[in-house]
């Protein structure tokens, strides 16, 4: 959540951002006007508190008790607008940067730079539905009879795609000599520090899903009524809260995480969308990155992920592009957001493979993550967020771009170690 403080000071800033991001900025009006009301009943509070004291002073107890009776009064008050007020407060976005583009939809997304040219093949280019039935990679005929739509079975050399990419991008992840190059890419002398691999829980309480900022939309989450548990939409919803509630020294950021997990989604809004395929699944696994940096680091930090999805795309050699996400096409916690896309033959287009989010101390503040600094004092962290690999849309790349006229997939030189082949076929 945004701080209060600055709320307050920059009422026209905060709607002018809310509002670029397609969210009413008569909700920054209604949260000063209970805020308001919260002050008055503190002061309030406060008088009476100072009269009770006097009152002591005079030993009056029939004057004792009625001020106690106001007291309580007031102080329930006090919790239910103390209650509207944060109900308010958690409705309103983050702001988003200056570099952010203004624009209502992904049309209005910006393209920073295009990675390789697109393959010209010698003949017309399958899909991946198409070559993964024929090479049974891919059965979503049986999943759908098993679990229904938008469900699918990975099947032979898919898997072993899968897990090649998950050993391929820990090995980058963890290597020192490689993050250290990637970080000297972006900015000289800014964190080497490895990422540490996690595989997190894929189950989430509603109230830390809530602080994480994350439970909106409801209608894309699975919840599990009787234990008041959410299954993850991807592993970031787990790995942001490992240190809540806690005070980081500053010497020991940034932390990184490399988290893998099954992730879920209802996929509410999307029918007939993507429907066949894995392109749009119920279930789907990826690696997710997520760090908690200093808040002048953070967006260095960010442009350090987003070097590390490009050496992994370019590691696969396949053609992307890199995106900046406008105002009305971002997350609410968001400051900042920049996708990869890459080309798929199948469709002749780009599409999203990565996301890289900054959060700023957004997520932090709700979360209570602080960082204790050098000279003792404390502030909230900041946070980012960022794909690795989406495994099934990343499947679909390779499957798209590695192709042959005869029907067979050449598995990328940088995988073939791991898949133990050079063709599927």
């Amino acid at each position: 959540m945004l701080d209060i403080k600055f709320i307050r000071e920059n009422p026209e800033k905060v709607k002018k951002g809310i509002e670029a991001k397609k969210t009413d900025p008569k909700l920054v009006d209604e949260f000063l006007a209970l805020d308001g009301e919260w002050r008055e009943l503190v002061k309030k509070m406060e008088d009476f508190r100072a009269e009770q004291k006097k009152i002591s002073d005079k030993r009056d107890v029939e004057a004792g008790k009625k001020n106690k009776e106001l007291i309580k009064e007031v102080e329930a008050k006090i919790a239910e607008v103390e209650k509207n007020r944060e109900s308010v407060l958690l409705k309103i976005p983050n702001l988003p940067s200056d570099d952010t583009p203004i624009g209502k939809s992904e049309e209005d997304n910006k393209v920073l730079r295009t990675v390789g040219e697109p393959k010209k093949f010698d003949f017309k280019p399958k899909d991946h539905i198409e070559l993964g039935e024929a090479l049974g990679l891919i059965n979503s005929e049986s999943a759908s009879k098993v679990s229904g739509a938008r469900f699918a079975y990975l099947m032979g050399d898919a898997v072993k795609l899968e897990f090649a990419l998950v050993q391929f991008t820990l090995e980058v992840l963890t290597n020192p000599e490689t993050i250290r190059k990637i970080a000297e890419s972006v900015k000289p002398g800014h964190s080497d520090r490895p990422f540490i691999p996690v595989m997190p829980p894929m189950m989430i309480k509603s109230d830390i899903l809530q602080r994480m900022a994350r439970l909106e939309p409801k209608e894309e989450r699975y919840h599990i009524p009787g234990d008041d548990l959410y299954l993850i939409g991807s592993a970031e919803h787990t790995l942001g809260p490992l240190h809540m509630d806690e005070t980081i020294p500053e010497k020991n950021l940034p932390i990184r995480y490399a988290g893998f997990s099954t992730s879920f989604r209802r996929e509410a809004g999307s029918y007939g969308k993507d429907a066949k395929g894995i392109l749009r699944l119920h279930q789907f696994d990826k690696l997710e990155l997520e760090s908690f940096s200093t808040p002048e680091s953070s967006i260095d930090e960010q442009n350090f992920f987003v070097a590390i999805q490009e050496y992994l795309m370019k590691s696969l050699e396949i053609p992307y592009q890199v995106v900046s996400i406008c105002t009305g096409d971002m997350g609410g916690p968001d400051v900042r957001q920049i996708d990869i896309e890459a080309w798929l033959p199948g469709q002749d287009r780009y599409r999203e493979t990565h996301t890289s989010d900054l959060m700023t101390d957004y997520q932090a503040r709700r979360l209570g993550i602080k960082v204790k600094r050098k000279d003792g004092k404390s502030e909230f962290v900041h946070m980012n967020d960022a794909t690795a690999f989406a495994i099934g849309r990343t499947i679909i790349a390779i499957m798209e771009n590695y192709q042959t006229k005869d029907g067979k997939i050449e598995v990328p030189k940088i995988l073939q170690k791991y898949v133990g082949k050079e063709i599927i076929g």
